[in-house]
Formats: structure tokens, sequence, C-alpha cells
């Protein structure tokens, strides 16, 4: 066969060949995305309650907020697991539930919204399944018997439920709660709006720049300055990345132990 001829073979037989297949997969081999996850997204969980006699409510919990009714924060509140308290960054946050899987406990078409208030914390006395309900990897949420109630019946006692992140919806704005002495300044940071997780906090007095706060526990903050006889403002960081400053939230003529009400997150 002359060249000619083979290379007209050739060309005749990439013309007619089938065009290659694209396969496309169905899973995700990017496994070090750290994208946070969507927030509309159900997730599974567990779910018990404590007695309206329980005293966690006056003492606030873990988070620091002290007694949650006086706070704003009624019953709409929540204790969670070890494995989703994150070491109290999780405090403030929203979480809406609902109850699943058990037609005979759950009350249909009901959910209710929540904020963190504080800690579950492993008995590990027991193993996860049995009476270890916070003990890791479970994922379980501790309400208030009258935030269980809107969902399901109390006989349900450890009742799975599904959750999801949500934005918190507040009335009023930022409120910060000063104490301390001296020059050791604490400032509890309570009703948030928006991701309600904060995770960094500045302070100015009318001496000073802005200063950063550490994280004492929960959401309390505090530094040592010496702010006496100034206007304090503060500049406050959810974990979405979103800040509010509040210029001069307490007067000159401050004193520990005032709340005092700064700006707030859109909602």
């Amino acid at each position: 066969m002359s060249p000619q001829l083979l290379t007209l073979v050739i060309q005749l037989l990439l013309l007619f060949a089938p065009a290659p297949t694209t396969v496309t997969s169905h899973y995700n081999y990017n496994f070090t995305s750290t994208s946070p996850p969507s927030q509309s997204e159900w997730r599974p969980a567990r779910a018990t309650f404590y007695a309206a006699s329980d005293p966690r409510d006056k003492v606030g919990g873990a988070c620091g907020y002290g007694d949650l009714e006086k706070a704003g924060y009624g019953q709409a509140t929540a204790g969670l697991s070890e494995i989703l308290f994150d070491r109290g960054q999780i405090c403030g946050a929203c979480f809406e539930l609902r109850c699943v899987e058990d037609i005979r406990w759950c009350i249909p078409g009901t959910s209710i919204i929540v904020t963190v208030t504080n800690f579950c914390a492993p008995n590990y006395g027991f193993n996860p399944d049995g009476g270890g309900h916070c003990n890791p990897p479970n994922k379980h949420f501790v309400l208030p018997i009258e935030a269980f109630e809107k969902i399901a019946i109390w006989k349900a006692g450890n009742m799975p439920v599904q959750y999801r992140r949500i934005k918190c919806r507040k009335e009023g704005g930022i409120r910060f709660t000063i104490d301390g002495s001296d020059i050791f300044i604490s400032a509890l940071i309570s009703n948030v709006a928006g991701a309600g997780d904060v995770v960094a906090v500045k302070i100015k007095g009318s001496r000073t720049g802005w200063l950063p706060m550490g994280r004492n526990w929960g959401q309390n903050w505090h530094i040592n300055a010496n702010l006496k006889n100034q206007p304090l403002s503060f500049e406050v960081t959810t974990s979405d990345g979103l800040t509010v400053t509040s210029y001069n939230v307490a007067p000159k003529n401050w004193n520990f132990g005032q709340t005092f009400e700064g700006k707030q997150f859109e909602s």
C-alpha cells in the first residue's frame, strides 16, 4: 500500500471513530477542603431533657451567661455534647431541632430554635451507646423540658432528632457585662445575633487604641489594662468573619457589675 493511500485510510478511520465518553464521578475526592457545611443541611443527633426544677438555668452553665431567664435566653437553650461544644467556642450559636424517626413520640410538623448556653459533660462510667449520652462521638443536645416538649412527648426519653445551624435572632443590641477588679477587666458578651458565637473581641478606651481581649471561658473575655475613667468601645467578631463595632458603649463613669448595650449583627 502506497504512503498516500495509507494516510487516506487513517484519516477516514479517525473521521468515523466514536467520540470519547466523559465519565463523571459521583464521589468527591477533595478531602482537604475546610469549607464549613451548609447551614441548611440537617444532621442526625439525639436529645434528652432536664426538669424545670434543675438549677442549671440559674447558674448559667459553661458559657457563663448567668441566670438564663434574666439574661433573656429563657427556656430556648441547649447544652451540647463534647464533640459539638468545641471547648466553648460554639457558645451563643443557634440551632434548629426537629424530632424524627418515631411516630409514637414526635409532634409532627414542629421544630424549635435554641441557643447554646451549656456543656453536657461526658460520663465515662458508661459507654456511648449506654448511659454516656454525651460521650464522644455522640452528637447530643440536652434541653429544658419546656423546649423538648415542643417537638416530642416527654416519655420519648433519649430521642432521635435532626439539627442544623441557623442565624440567631435577638431583641436589642449586643450586651456587655463588665466585671473584674482594678486593671483586670472581664466582659461577658451576650445576646449576639447573626452567627451568635463570638471568636474575637477588642476593647478601646478614650486614651488607648484597640486592645485585643483573650477568651477566659465560654463568652467571658478578659484583659489587663487600666481603662478606668474612660468611655469604653467594643469590637466583636463572630465565626462568620463579620465584625460589629460599638463606640462609647460604657460611659466614662462605668463600674464593675454593670451591663451595657451596643450595636447588633443583622439576622
